[in-house]
Protein backbone atom coordinates (compact mmCIF):
# COMPACT_ATOMS: atom_id res chain seq x y z
CA UNK A 1 0.00 0.00 0.00
CA UNK A 2 2.80 2.41 0.86
CA UNK A 3 4.34 1.94 -2.59
CA UNK A 4 1.09 3.01 -4.22
CA UNK A 5 0.55 6.04 -2.02
CA UNK A 6 4.08 7.40 -1.73
CA UNK A 7 6.09 6.37 -4.80
CA UNK A 8 7.28 9.93 -5.45
CA UNK A 9 6.51 13.54 -4.77
CA UNK A 10 4.64 14.04 -8.04
CA UNK A 11 2.80 10.76 -8.53
CA UNK A 12 -0.26 11.91 -6.66
CA UNK A 13 -2.52 12.03 -9.70
CA UNK A 14 -1.51 8.85 -11.43
CA UNK A 15 -4.32 6.80 -9.94
CA UNK A 16 -6.23 6.70 -13.18
CA UNK A 17 -9.44 5.06 -12.02
CA UNK A 18 -11.92 5.28 -14.77
CA UNK A 19 -15.62 5.29 -15.60
CA UNK A 20 -18.00 5.47 -18.57
CA UNK A 21 -18.95 3.33 -21.57
CA UNK A 22 -17.85 3.49 -25.18
CA UNK A 23 -19.60 3.08 -28.51
CA UNK A 24 -17.49 4.76 -31.18
CA UNK A 25 -18.39 4.68 -34.84
CA UNK A 26 -16.60 6.15 -37.80
CA UNK A 27 -13.18 5.18 -39.12
CA UNK A 28 -12.34 1.58 -38.15
CA UNK A 29 -9.27 0.21 -39.93
CA UNK A 30 -8.88 -3.56 -40.10
CA UNK A 31 -5.84 -3.47 -37.85
CA UNK A 32 -7.90 -1.97 -35.02
CA UNK A 33 -10.27 -4.91 -35.09
CA UNK A 34 -7.46 -7.38 -34.35
CA UNK A 35 -7.32 -6.27 -30.71
CA UNK A 36 -10.25 -7.53 -28.62
CA UNK A 37 -12.43 -4.93 -26.92
CA UNK A 38 -12.45 -5.38 -23.16
CA UNK A 39 -15.19 -2.83 -22.60
CA UNK A 40 -18.92 -3.30 -22.81
CA UNK A 41 -21.93 -3.10 -20.58
CA UNK A 42 -20.24 -4.25 -17.39
CA UNK A 43 -18.68 -2.40 -14.52
CA UNK A 44 -21.82 -2.84 -12.46
CA UNK A 45 -20.10 -3.03 -9.08
CA UNK A 46 -19.26 0.66 -9.19
CA UNK A 47 -22.57 2.47 -9.55
CA UNK A 48 -22.92 5.97 -10.93
CA UNK A 49 -23.77 7.16 -7.42
CA UNK A 50 -20.56 5.63 -6.05
CA UNK A 51 -18.55 7.15 -8.88
CA UNK A 52 -20.04 10.57 -8.14
CA UNK A 53 -19.22 10.21 -4.43
CA UNK A 54 -15.63 9.24 -5.19
CA UNK A 55 -15.26 12.17 -7.59
CA UNK A 56 -16.65 14.61 -5.06
CA UNK A 57 -14.26 13.43 -2.33
CA UNK A 58 -11.27 13.55 -4.66
CA UNK A 59 -12.11 17.01 -6.01
CA UNK A 60 -12.61 18.48 -2.54
CA UNK A 61 -9.30 17.00 -1.45
CA UNK A 62 -7.54 18.36 -4.53
CA UNK A 63 -8.85 21.85 -3.83
CA UNK A 64 -7.80 21.70 -0.21
CA UNK A 65 -4.36 20.11 -0.40
CA UNK A 66 -2.95 20.35 -3.92
CA UNK A 67 -1.66 23.28 -6.00
CA UNK A 68 -4.54 23.68 -8.45
CA UNK A 69 -3.53 26.13 -11.18
CA UNK A 70 -6.19 28.76 -11.79
CA UNK A 71 -5.30 30.33 -15.11
CA UNK A 72 -8.54 31.11 -16.99
CA UNK A 73 -6.77 31.01 -20.37
CA UNK A 74 -5.20 27.60 -19.77
CA UNK A 75 -8.46 26.27 -18.31
CA UNK A 76 -10.44 27.57 -21.27
CA UNK A 77 -8.01 25.94 -23.68
CA UNK A 78 -8.15 22.57 -21.89
CA UNK A 79 -11.93 22.74 -21.93
CA UNK A 80 -11.97 23.36 -25.67
CA UNK A 81 -9.68 20.37 -26.36
CA UNK A 82 -11.64 17.96 -24.19
CA UNK A 83 -14.95 19.02 -25.65
CA UNK A 84 -13.60 18.64 -29.17
CA UNK A 85 -12.94 15.01 -28.28
CA UNK A 86 -15.95 14.19 -26.11
CA UNK A 87 -18.55 14.09 -28.94
CA UNK A 88 -16.64 11.10 -30.30
CA UNK A 89 -16.74 9.23 -26.98
CA UNK A 90 -20.01 7.91 -25.62
CA UNK A 91 -19.88 8.38 -21.86
CA UNK A 92 -22.55 7.71 -19.29
CA UNK A 93 -21.64 11.00 -17.65
CA UNK A 94 -20.62 13.92 -19.86
CA UNK A 95 -20.74 16.43 -17.03
CA UNK A 96 -16.97 16.63 -16.73
CA UNK A 97 -14.90 18.54 -14.20
CA UNK A 98 -11.56 19.71 -15.61
CA UNK A 99 -8.57 20.60 -13.46
CA UNK A 100 -4.98 21.71 -14.06
CA UNK A 101 -2.40 21.04 -11.36
CA UNK A 102 0.51 23.41 -10.85
CA UNK A 103 3.29 20.90 -11.51
CA UNK A 104 5.90 20.83 -14.31
CA UNK A 105 5.95 17.01 -14.56
CA UNK A 106 4.18 15.12 -17.37
CA UNK A 107 0.92 13.79 -16.02
CA UNK A 108 -2.76 13.42 -16.84
CA UNK A 109 -5.56 11.76 -14.91
CA UNK A 110 -9.20 10.73 -14.97
CA UNK A 111 -11.31 9.77 -11.95
CA UNK A 112 -14.72 8.05 -11.67
CA UNK A 113 -17.49 10.61 -11.82
CA UNK A 114 -15.96 12.65 -14.63
CA UNK A 115 -12.86 14.41 -13.28
CA UNK A 116 -10.28 14.89 -16.02
CA UNK A 117 -7.12 16.86 -15.68
CA UNK A 118 -3.49 17.39 -16.43
CA UNK A 119 -0.36 18.72 -14.86
CA UNK A 120 0.58 22.05 -16.41
CA UNK A 121 3.84 20.29 -17.29
CA UNK A 122 2.09 18.50 -20.13
CA UNK A 123 2.14 21.81 -22.02
CA UNK A 124 5.91 21.91 -21.54
CA UNK A 125 6.60 18.41 -22.81
CA UNK A 126 4.07 18.10 -25.65
CA UNK A 127 5.82 20.00 -28.43
CA UNK A 128 2.74 20.03 -30.66
CA UNK A 129 -0.96 20.31 -30.07
CA UNK A 130 -1.44 16.93 -31.69
CA UNK A 131 0.82 15.34 -29.04
CA UNK A 132 -1.07 17.10 -26.24
CA UNK A 133 -4.38 15.88 -27.65
CA UNK A 134 -3.04 12.31 -27.93
CA UNK A 135 -2.58 12.14 -24.16
CA UNK A 136 -6.07 13.45 -23.53
CA UNK A 137 -7.55 11.00 -26.05
CA UNK A 138 -5.74 8.11 -24.34
CA UNK A 139 -7.14 9.15 -20.95
CA UNK A 140 -10.64 9.51 -22.34
CA UNK A 141 -10.28 6.03 -23.80
CA UNK A 142 -9.47 4.59 -20.37
CA UNK A 143 -12.45 6.48 -18.98
CA UNK A 144 -14.83 5.35 -21.69
CA UNK A 145 -13.75 1.73 -21.52
CA UNK A 146 -14.49 1.61 -17.79
CA UNK A 147 -11.26 -0.24 -17.15
CA UNK A 148 -11.26 0.30 -13.43
CA UNK A 149 -14.86 -0.80 -12.93
CA UNK A 150 -14.19 -3.95 -14.95
CA UNK A 151 -11.29 -4.84 -12.70
CA UNK A 152 -13.54 -4.35 -9.70
CA UNK A 153 -15.77 -7.06 -11.10
CA UNK A 154 -12.88 -9.49 -10.67
CA UNK A 155 -13.08 -8.93 -6.90
CA UNK A 156 -16.49 -10.52 -6.43
CA UNK A 157 -15.82 -11.45 -2.82
CA UNK A 158 -15.80 -7.79 -1.77
CA UNK A 159 -19.03 -6.00 -0.90
CA UNK A 160 -19.65 -3.27 -3.50
CA UNK A 161 -20.22 -0.44 -1.02
CA UNK A 162 -17.21 -1.34 1.12
CA UNK A 163 -15.05 -1.71 -1.96
CA UNK A 164 -16.10 1.69 -3.30
CA UNK A 165 -15.26 3.24 0.07
CA UNK A 166 -11.78 1.74 0.03
CA UNK A 167 -11.27 2.92 -3.54
CA UNK A 168 -12.10 6.46 -2.47
CA UNK A 169 -9.58 6.16 0.35
CA UNK A 170 -6.77 5.02 -1.92
CA UNK A 171 -7.52 7.71 -4.49
CA UNK A 172 -7.50 10.41 -1.83
CA UNK A 173 -4.20 9.18 -0.42
CA UNK A 174 -2.53 9.00 -3.81
CA UNK A 175 -3.92 12.28 -5.11
CA UNK A 176 -3.15 14.32 -2.00
CA UNK A 177 0.18 12.74 -1.05
CA UNK A 178 -1.12 12.39 2.50
CA UNK A 179 -2.74 9.93 4.87
CA UNK A 180 -6.14 11.56 4.46
CA UNK A 181 -7.66 8.49 2.85
CA UNK A 182 -5.82 5.71 4.66
CA UNK A 183 -8.48 5.36 7.34
CA UNK A 184 -10.86 4.14 4.65
CA UNK A 185 -8.61 1.25 3.65
CA UNK A 186 -8.63 -2.17 5.29
CA UNK A 187 -5.10 -3.54 5.17
CA UNK A 188 -5.94 -7.03 3.98
CA UNK A 189 -8.02 -5.63 1.11
CA UNK A 190 -5.74 -2.80 0.05
CA UNK A 191 -3.44 -5.04 -1.99
CA UNK A 192 -6.33 -6.22 -4.14
CA UNK A 193 -7.33 -2.66 -4.92
CA UNK A 194 -3.73 -1.66 -5.55
CA UNK A 195 -3.54 -4.41 -8.15
CA UNK A 196 -6.70 -3.08 -9.77
CA UNK A 197 -5.19 0.37 -10.07
CA UNK A 198 -2.39 -0.94 -12.24
CA UNK A 199 -3.40 -1.15 -15.86
CA UNK A 200 -2.76 -4.38 -17.69
CA UNK A 201 -1.07 -4.52 -21.08
CA UNK A 202 -4.43 -5.26 -22.66
CA UNK A 203 -5.92 -2.19 -20.96
CA UNK A 204 -3.14 -0.05 -22.34
CA UNK A 205 -3.41 -1.54 -25.83
CA UNK A 206 -7.14 -0.96 -25.83
CA UNK A 207 -6.75 2.63 -24.62
CA UNK A 208 -4.18 3.21 -27.37
CA UNK A 209 -6.49 1.76 -30.01
CA UNK A 210 -9.59 3.63 -28.84
CA UNK A 211 -7.60 6.83 -28.30
CA UNK A 212 -6.33 6.70 -31.87
CA UNK A 213 -9.88 6.29 -33.10
CA UNK A 214 -11.07 9.23 -31.00
CA UNK A 215 -8.32 11.39 -32.49
CA UNK A 216 -9.16 10.32 -36.03
CA UNK A 217 -12.85 11.04 -35.61
CA UNK A 218 -12.10 14.46 -34.10
CA UNK A 219 -9.88 15.34 -37.06
CA UNK A 220 -6.48 15.18 -35.29
CA UNK A 221 -3.42 13.27 -36.52
CA UNK A 222 -3.32 9.83 -34.82
CA UNK A 223 0.39 9.53 -35.60
CA UNK A 224 0.99 12.09 -32.83
CA UNK A 225 0.33 9.41 -30.21
CA UNK A 226 3.30 7.16 -31.07
CA UNK A 227 5.43 10.28 -31.51
CA UNK A 228 4.51 11.41 -28.00
CA UNK A 229 5.11 7.92 -26.61
CA UNK A 230 8.48 7.75 -28.32
CA UNK A 231 9.42 11.12 -26.89
CA UNK A 232 8.50 9.97 -23.37
CA UNK A 233 10.41 6.72 -23.83
CA UNK A 234 13.53 8.63 -24.86
CA UNK A 235 13.17 10.86 -21.82
CA UNK A 236 12.78 7.80 -19.61
CA UNK A 237 16.09 6.45 -20.89
CA UNK A 238 17.83 9.76 -20.19
CA UNK A 239 16.40 9.92 -16.68
CA UNK A 240 17.40 6.37 -15.80
CA UNK A 241 15.62 5.34 -12.61
CA UNK A 242 13.38 8.41 -12.70
CA UNK A 243 11.15 8.08 -15.77
CA UNK A 244 8.35 10.58 -16.45
CA UNK A 245 5.58 10.18 -13.89
CA UNK A 246 3.07 9.41 -16.63
CA UNK A 247 4.89 6.13 -17.32
CA UNK A 248 4.58 4.90 -13.73
CA UNK A 249 1.05 3.61 -14.31
CA UNK A 250 1.21 3.51 -18.11
CA UNK A 251 4.07 1.08 -18.80
CA UNK A 252 5.67 1.88 -22.13
CA UNK A 253 7.88 -0.37 -24.25
CA UNK A 254 9.42 -0.22 -27.70
CA UNK A 255 6.95 -2.86 -28.88
CA UNK A 256 4.00 -0.77 -27.67
CA UNK A 257 5.34 2.32 -29.43
CA UNK A 258 5.81 0.29 -32.60
CA UNK A 259 2.34 -1.24 -32.31
CA UNK A 260 0.75 2.19 -31.86
CA UNK A 261 2.72 3.51 -34.82
CA UNK A 262 1.44 0.69 -37.02
CA UNK A 263 -2.13 1.29 -35.94
CA UNK A 264 -1.86 5.05 -36.43
CA UNK A 265 -0.67 4.48 -40.01
CA UNK A 266 -4.08 2.95 -40.82
CA UNK A 267 -5.86 6.27 -40.21
CA UNK A 268 -5.95 9.45 -42.28
CA UNK A 269 -3.68 12.22 -41.05
CA UNK A 270 -6.56 14.42 -39.97
CA UNK A 271 -7.65 17.87 -41.07
CA UNK A 272 -6.75 19.77 -37.91
CA UNK A 273 -3.36 21.39 -37.83
CA UNK A 274 -1.83 22.83 -34.68
CA UNK A 275 -3.74 25.88 -33.50
CA UNK A 276 -2.04 29.14 -32.59
CA UNK A 277 -3.83 28.91 -29.24
CA UNK A 278 -1.97 25.79 -28.18
CA UNK A 279 1.39 27.39 -28.79
CA UNK A 280 0.33 30.54 -26.93
CA UNK A 281 -0.67 28.37 -23.96
CA UNK A 282 2.59 26.46 -24.18
CA UNK A 283 4.46 29.77 -24.08
CA UNK A 284 2.58 30.66 -20.89
CA UNK A 285 3.72 27.40 -19.31
CA UNK A 286 7.30 27.87 -20.48
CA UNK A 287 7.45 31.28 -18.79
CA UNK A 288 5.78 30.02 -15.63
CA UNK A 289 8.29 27.22 -15.12
CA UNK A 290 11.41 29.09 -16.27
CA UNK A 291 14.09 29.46 -13.60
CA UNK A 292 13.45 33.20 -13.60
CA UNK A 293 11.61 35.81 -15.62
CA UNK A 294 14.89 37.20 -16.92
CA UNK A 295 15.92 33.71 -18.07
CA UNK A 296 12.61 33.41 -19.91
CA UNK A 297 13.16 36.78 -21.59
CA UNK A 298 16.62 35.70 -22.73
CA UNK A 299 15.34 32.36 -24.05
CA UNK A 300 12.57 33.91 -26.15
CA UNK A 301 14.83 36.67 -27.42
CA UNK A 302 17.37 34.09 -28.57
CA UNK A 303 14.64 32.08 -30.31
CA UNK A 304 13.36 35.17 -32.09
CA UNK A 305 16.85 35.98 -33.38
CA UNK A 306 16.91 32.78 -35.42
CA UNK A 307 16.30 33.29 -39.16
CA UNK A 308 12.62 33.18 -40.01
CA UNK A 309 11.47 33.35 -36.36
CA UNK A 310 11.01 37.08 -36.02
CA UNK A 311 7.32 36.86 -36.97
CA UNK A 312 6.55 33.76 -34.90
CA UNK A 313 3.46 34.79 -32.90
CA UNK A 314 3.93 32.23 -30.10
CA UNK A 315 7.55 33.29 -29.53
CA UNK A 316 6.59 36.97 -29.51
CA UNK A 317 3.76 36.21 -27.08
CA UNK A 318 6.13 34.26 -24.84
CA UNK A 319 8.53 37.19 -24.83
CA UNK A 320 5.71 39.57 -23.91
CA UNK A 321 4.65 37.42 -20.96
CA UNK A 322 8.24 37.04 -19.83
CA UNK A 323 8.77 40.81 -20.03
CA UNK A 324 5.66 41.40 -17.96
CA UNK A 325 6.87 38.88 -15.38
CA UNK A 326 10.21 40.71 -15.36
CA UNK A 327 8.47 44.00 -14.48
CA UNK A 328 8.82 45.34 -18.03
CA UNK A 329 5.12 45.66 -18.79
CA UNK A 330 5.51 48.68 -21.08
CA UNK A 331 7.69 46.65 -23.45
CA UNK A 332 5.21 43.78 -23.23
CA UNK A 333 2.37 46.09 -24.24
CA UNK A 334 4.17 47.12 -27.42
CA UNK A 335 4.63 43.49 -28.48
CA UNK A 336 1.05 42.54 -27.63
CA UNK A 337 -0.36 45.50 -29.56
CA UNK A 338 1.62 44.35 -32.60
CA UNK A 339 0.28 40.81 -32.20
CA UNK A 340 -3.29 42.08 -32.03
CA UNK A 341 -2.75 43.97 -35.28
CA UNK A 342 -1.80 40.63 -36.86
CA UNK A 343 -4.57 38.70 -35.05
CA UNK A 344 -7.44 41.13 -34.44
CA UNK A 345 -9.75 40.27 -31.57
CA UNK A 346 -7.81 37.18 -30.45
CA UNK A 347 -9.10 36.63 -26.92
CA UNK A 348 -5.88 35.37 -25.31
CA UNK A 349 -4.01 38.37 -26.70
CA UNK A 350 -6.73 40.76 -25.49
CA UNK A 351 -6.69 39.29 -21.98
CA UNK A 352 -2.90 39.33 -21.77
CA UNK A 353 -2.68 42.92 -23.02
CA UNK A 354 -5.35 44.00 -20.52
CA UNK A 355 -3.34 42.26 -17.80
CA UNK A 356 -0.23 44.25 -18.72
CA UNK A 357 -2.25 47.48 -18.78
CA UNK A 358 -3.67 46.62 -15.36
CA UNK A 359 -0.12 46.21 -14.06
CA UNK A 360 0.59 49.80 -15.11
CA UNK A 361 -2.70 51.11 -13.63
CA UNK A 362 -4.12 51.79 -17.09
CA UNK A 363 -7.54 50.78 -15.82
CA UNK A 364 -9.72 52.59 -18.36
CA UNK A 365 -7.78 51.24 -21.33
CA UNK A 366 -7.94 47.69 -19.99
CA UNK A 367 -11.66 47.95 -19.19
CA UNK A 368 -12.55 49.40 -22.61
CA UNK A 369 -10.54 46.71 -24.36
CA UNK A 370 -12.22 43.90 -22.41
CA UNK A 371 -15.73 45.34 -22.78
CA UNK A 372 -15.30 45.57 -26.55
CA UNK A 373 -14.11 41.97 -26.67
CA UNK A 374 -17.06 40.84 -24.55
CA UNK A 375 -19.46 42.46 -26.99
CA UNK A 376 -17.95 40.21 -29.65
CA UNK A 377 -17.77 37.15 -27.37
CA UNK A 378 -20.49 37.44 -24.70
CA UNK A 379 -19.97 35.21 -21.69
CA UNK A 380 -16.33 34.39 -22.41
CA UNK A 381 -14.83 33.30 -19.10
CA UNK A 382 -11.24 34.64 -19.41
CA UNK A 383 -12.57 38.03 -20.55
CA UNK A 384 -15.07 38.22 -17.67
CA UNK A 385 -12.46 37.11 -15.14
CA UNK A 386 -9.98 39.79 -16.22
CA UNK A 387 -12.66 42.48 -16.38
CA UNK A 388 -13.71 41.62 -12.82
CA UNK A 389 -10.09 42.13 -11.72
CA UNK A 390 -10.05 45.49 -13.44
CA UNK A 391 -13.32 46.53 -11.80
CA UNK A 392 -11.87 45.75 -8.39
CA UNK A 393 -8.79 47.82 -9.22
CA UNK A 394 -11.10 50.66 -10.28
CA UNK A 395 -12.83 50.47 -6.89
CA UNK A 396 -16.05 49.27 -8.52
CA UNK A 397 -16.75 46.19 -6.41
CA UNK A 398 -20.46 46.04 -7.27
CA UNK A 399 -19.58 45.66 -10.96
CA UNK A 400 -16.93 43.08 -10.11
CA UNK A 401 -19.43 41.15 -7.96
CA UNK A 402 -21.91 40.98 -10.85
CA UNK A 403 -19.21 39.47 -13.06
CA UNK A 404 -18.12 36.99 -10.43
CA UNK A 405 -21.74 35.95 -9.89
CA UNK A 406 -21.97 35.14 -13.60
CA UNK A 407 -18.76 33.14 -13.35
CA UNK A 408 -20.04 31.11 -10.40
CA UNK A 409 -23.09 30.16 -12.42
CA UNK A 410 -20.84 29.03 -15.24
CA UNK A 411 -18.41 27.15 -12.96
CA UNK A 412 -19.89 26.56 -9.48
CA UNK A 413 -17.02 24.19 -8.61
CA UNK A 414 -14.38 26.92 -8.88
CA UNK A 415 -13.45 27.78 -5.30
CA UNK A 416 -11.28 30.74 -6.34
CA UNK A 417 -14.20 32.51 -7.98
CA UNK A 418 -16.35 32.11 -4.85
CA UNK A 419 -13.50 33.54 -2.78
CA UNK A 420 -13.15 36.52 -5.10
CA UNK A 421 -16.92 37.04 -5.10
CA UNK A 422 -16.83 37.15 -1.31
CA UNK A 423 -14.04 39.75 -1.43
CA UNK A 424 -16.03 41.87 -3.88
CA UNK A 425 -19.12 41.65 -1.68
CA UNK A 426 -17.05 42.75 1.33
CA UNK A 427 -16.01 45.87 -0.57
CA UNK A 428 -19.65 46.36 -1.62
CA UNK A 429 -20.75 46.02 2.04
CA UNK A 430 -23.27 43.36 0.99
CA UNK A 431 -22.96 41.25 4.13
CA UNK A 432 -25.63 38.70 3.26
CA UNK A 433 -23.90 37.88 -0.02
CA UNK A 434 -20.51 37.81 1.69
CA UNK A 435 -21.72 34.98 3.90
CA UNK A 436 -23.46 33.21 1.02
CA UNK A 437 -20.28 33.23 -1.09
CA UNK A 438 -18.11 32.17 1.83
CA UNK A 439 -20.47 29.29 2.54
CA UNK A 440 -20.04 27.98 -1.00
CA UNK A 441 -16.27 28.39 -0.77
CA UNK A 442 -16.09 26.50 2.55
CA UNK A 443 -18.28 23.75 1.17
CA UNK A 444 -15.92 23.26 -1.77
CA UNK A 445 -12.96 23.24 0.64
CA UNK A 446 -14.48 20.39 2.73
CA UNK A 447 -15.49 22.62 5.64
CA UNK A 448 -19.26 21.98 5.84
CA UNK A 449 -19.57 23.19 9.43
CA UNK A 450 -18.15 26.58 8.42
CA UNK A 451 -20.51 26.61 5.44
CA UNK A 452 -23.42 25.95 7.80
CA UNK A 453 -22.28 28.81 10.07
CA UNK A 454 -22.09 31.27 7.16
CA UNK A 455 -25.52 30.26 5.86
CA UNK A 456 -27.10 30.71 9.28
CA UNK A 457 -25.49 34.12 9.60
CA UNK A 458 -26.70 35.07 6.12
CA UNK A 459 -30.26 34.06 7.08
CA UNK A 460 -30.09 36.22 10.19
CA UNK A 461 -28.74 39.18 8.19
CA UNK A 462 -31.46 38.84 5.53
CA UNK A 463 -34.28 39.83 7.88
CA UNK A 464 -37.11 41.35 5.89
CA UNK A 465 -36.14 39.77 2.58
CA UNK A 466 -38.30 36.66 2.57
CA UNK A 467 -37.27 35.51 -0.90
CA UNK A 468 -33.55 35.60 -0.08
CA UNK A 469 -34.14 33.95 3.30
CA UNK A 470 -36.07 31.14 1.67
CA UNK A 471 -33.28 30.48 -0.84
CA UNK A 472 -30.71 30.48 1.96
CA UNK A 473 -32.78 28.11 4.08
CA UNK A 474 -33.12 25.72 1.15
CA UNK A 475 -29.35 25.77 0.64
CA UNK A 476 -28.81 25.22 4.37
CA UNK A 477 -31.04 22.15 4.27
CA UNK A 478 -29.00 20.76 1.37
CA UNK A 479 -25.79 21.30 3.32
CA UNK A 480 -27.21 19.67 6.45
CA UNK A 481 -28.43 16.68 4.42
CA UNK A 482 -24.98 16.27 2.92
CA UNK A 483 -23.36 16.44 6.35
CA UNK A 484 -25.74 13.78 7.67
CA UNK A 485 -25.18 11.48 4.68
CA UNK A 486 -21.41 11.75 4.60
CA UNK A 487 -20.70 12.06 8.29
CA UNK A 488 -18.58 15.15 7.65
CA UNK A 489 -19.63 16.85 10.87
Amino acid sequence: MGALVRRSSTQYVMVLVLAGTLAIGGVRPALAEQLPTLGGAGGGLLSSQQEAAIAEHVMRSLRKTMPVLRDPLLEDYLSSVVYNLVPHVQLNNRDLTLVILDDPAINAFAVPGGIIGVNAGLFLHAETEQQFVSVMAHELAHLSQRHFARRMEQQERAAPMALAGMVAGIILSAVTRSDIGLAAIAGSQALAIQNMLQYSRLNEQEADRVGLEIMAKAGYDPDAMPRMFGQMLRRARLQGDRPPEYLSTHPLTESRVSDTQNRAAQYPKGSRGDSLEYHLMRARALVKYAQSASDAVKTFEEQLEKPGSEKNAALRYGLAIALQADNRAEEAIGILQGLLEDHPGHISLVVTLASAELTLDKFEQAADRLEQALRRSPGNVPLQSKLAEVRMAQNRPEAAARLYEKLTRNDPQNSQIWQRLADAQVESRNIVEVHRARAEYELLMSNPERAEMHLREAINRAQGNLQVQEALRNRLQEVLARIDQSGER
